[in-house]
């Protein structure tokens, strides 16, 4: 491939330049057994327990952006949908929609980053499939991961078993990735030290799971609508009130500042590394604990509680006493940032 610097639209005709794109590039990031084979579908051993699929497709603009890239983006996206589930991460299978023109290098380096987030998690990158699209019909790159994951008989998650009186618990702090995306798209002329937050979770997970599975009753990675998005889906899954303590939710100072320049709540911008769970009021402790003491979870924090009325709504209280009813999202006031 040393003629070709670009990508072309030969890479996607399913021919010798597909073949050399996969064996020179995918291939060698990817090494895995189950690739030694190219075939028509990977194989997955059968675990004990539940098994838990999920998929998503990646369109960031830009595709590179502090703290990370579209690549790495699509396997810790992947890897926390699995994550929240309660699914420890078995095997991600990865497409790739390339617009013709990208830049060889460029394909490369996320290829690599897909390699590099993996491997952290660890899970084994499959198998997955190319398309290249004329110049102009796509935005450099679009990436679509598929994960498959296990769930333990002991783990049981779900809204069903939200009740009154459980606390909710914060991984970290919000907005990180949402404000960074835009700073890097030029659209906030604003000098922060911001990076995205986008990494794997199941290493703050596991822990939870193995230590406390019975403890922990719902999760959720705020990404798209942020957390304000994720507690009302669960607020109308369950049926319950959701009470916030506005002031305990984590913000940093970049983000409650661009926030306000743009006139966003930040518990409407996006995460890509935190999570949000319900756990048993007596245990809420022991669960923050756990998290605190895992690398990367020192900021896990409890922000609120389940309370039987007024039904599926979410309220925010401030410090000073007041409150107000935190809606879903509505419209999409930051585009193209996952």
């Amino acid at each position: 491939m040393e003629h070709d610097q670009r990508i072309n639209l030969t890479h996607g005709s399913g021919g010798k330049s597909t073949r050399r794109l996969i064996e020179s590039i995918i291939l060698p990031a990817f090494r895995n057994p189950s690739l030694e084979v190219l075939s028509d579908a990977a194989m997955v051993g059968q675990p004990e327990g539940k098994l838990a699929l999920t998929t998503d497709s990646f369109v960031v603009h830009p595709i590179i952006f502090p703290g990370g890239s579209i690549g790495k983006l699509a396997v810790n996206g992947t890897v926390n949908d699995l994550s929240v589930s309660g699914a420890k991460p078995l095997a991600i299978l990865s497409s790739w929609i390339i617009e013709e023109g990208l830049p060889l290098d460029v394909f490369k380096r996320e290829i690599a980053a897909m390699a590099e987030a993996a491997s952290l998690v660890p899970v084994p990158i499959i198998g997955g499939d190319i398309k290249v699209v004329e110049k102009g019909k796509a935005d450099s790159l679009f990436i679509t991961t598929t994960g498959i994951g296990s769930i333990a008989l002991d783990v049981n998650l779900g809204a069903q078993r939200v009740r009154p009186s459980d606390k909710i618990i914060l991984s970290g702090p919000i907005g990180d990735h949402g404000i960074t995306i835009l700073m890097a798209r030029g659209e906030l002329e604003l000098e922060a030290d911001l990076k995205s937050d986008s990494r794997p979770l199941w290493s703050l997970i596991e822990p939870i799971l193995k230590k406390a599975p019975t403890a922990v009753k719902w999760m959720r990675d705020p990404t798209r609508g942020g957390v304000a998005t994720a507690l009302n889906e669960l607020a109308r899954d369950c049926g319950l009130a959701i009470a916030i303590r506005e002031e305990q939710v984590p913000v940093r100072d970049e983000v409650r500042g661009a926030s306000e320049i743009l006139g966003i709540d930040p518990l409407y911008i996006a995460c890509e590394g935190q999570f949000l769970a319900v756990v048993e009021a007596k245990r809420s402790r022991e669960v923050i604990e756990i998290l605190r003491s895992t690398p990367g979870g020192e900021g896990a924090v409890e922000i609120g509680e389940i309370r039987e009325y007024p039904p599926a709504t979410v309220l925010g209280f401030t410090k000073y006493g007041g409150s107000r009813i935190i809606d879903m999202l509505v419209g999409e006031p930051l585009p193209r940032i996952c």
